[in-house]
């Protein structure tokens, strides 16, 4: 016991690790809450789209001297309001539309990138798979401001964003701005995103956002429980990970999804394990 408590409160005497720790709460309950409006409706793929989007607005930023968070959430809005557009305006369907965009964008990203390279030394693992052991001060403070808001903007919207969520098609007919709240979602969506980048990367953000809420999924049947449950996987899965980043000296953002990854594999065992047993009986 003892020894279990020295190896969780040792590394808390770095000023790097109570920062990573801050970040690992903000993210882990952020990306449960608005990944379980994604989930509900069957929108994983947005948010794979738009965090692969991210990309040319962090090497942009980069480039032009300008804060990181503000290029990549630019290129997350801009990147949602493409996929839109082409939905609303062709025949493309939205998944064939989300695709296009995101590739395209990501592509655009890895070009730049090696145009920096050329002139300056970039690490561009810390883009694509975060880097939550070097986040700054200033990045603490940005993420937990960008946590308050959204989930500050969910709590305020929650019964019309569920509603959407569930029945687009009734909440329409219920005079709701159906349109204002798809929107609305985009962008909690990319600030989320936004958030979450330094913590796990644009690759792997997309596992953050959606495998905590999935695993609450398959065990509680309430979108409030979903939320709720999925935060503490969130959560535990980027402590976890953090820690297991520090004293194995890996990649934060590839363990912490590791984790999250396990949390839904024991979930989903223990489900159809579950069934097997009440149709044995």
């Amino acid at each position: 016991m003892e020894f279990l408590w020295h190896s969780l409160m040792d590394p808390l005497r770095f000023a790097f690790m109570q920062r990573s720790l801050l970040v690992a709460v903000a993210v882990g309950i952020l990306c449960a809450v608005v990944g379980s409006y994604l989930l509900v409706q069957s929108m994983a793929l947005l948010g794979d789209a738009i965090s692969h989007s991210l990309l040319p607005g962090l090497a942009l930023a980069y480039m032009f001297g300008l804060n990181l968070f503000v290029g990549a959430f630019v290129a997350g809005v801009l990147s949602a309001l493409l996929i839109q557009w082409i939905r609303s305006a062709s025949p493309i369907k939205a998944d064939a539309a989300m695709g296009i965009v995101f590739s395209a964008f990501f592509a655009l990203g890895i070009v730049l990138i090696t145009l920096i390279q050329r002139r300056a030394r970039i690490d561009l693992n810390h883009f694509l798979f975060g880097n939550i052991l070097g986040v700054s001060a200033a990045d603490v403070l940005t993420v937990v401001a960008i946590a308050l808001l959204v989930l500050a903007l969910v709590a305020l919207f929650f019964k019309e964003l569920t509603f959407y969520s569930f029945d687009p098609l009734g909440a329409k007919a219920a005079g709701l701005p159906t349109a204002q709240l798809g929107w609305g979602l985009m962008v909690l969506t990319s600030l989320t995103l936004v958030a979450s980048m330094k913590a796990v990367g644009v690759l792997l953000v997309l596992a953050m956002l959606i495998t905590p809420a999935a695993t609450a999924y398959l065990l509680v049947p309430q979108l409030q429980q979903v939320m709720l449950l999925g935060s503490l996987f969130g959560v535990s899965a980027s402590l976890i990970g953090m820690y297991a980043s520090y004293y194995l000296n890996i990649a934060s953002g590839p363990a912490i999804v590791l984790v999250a990854s396990f949390w839904f594999g024991l979930a989903f065992l223990g489900r159809v394990l579950g069934k097997v047993f009440m149709h044995s009986r």
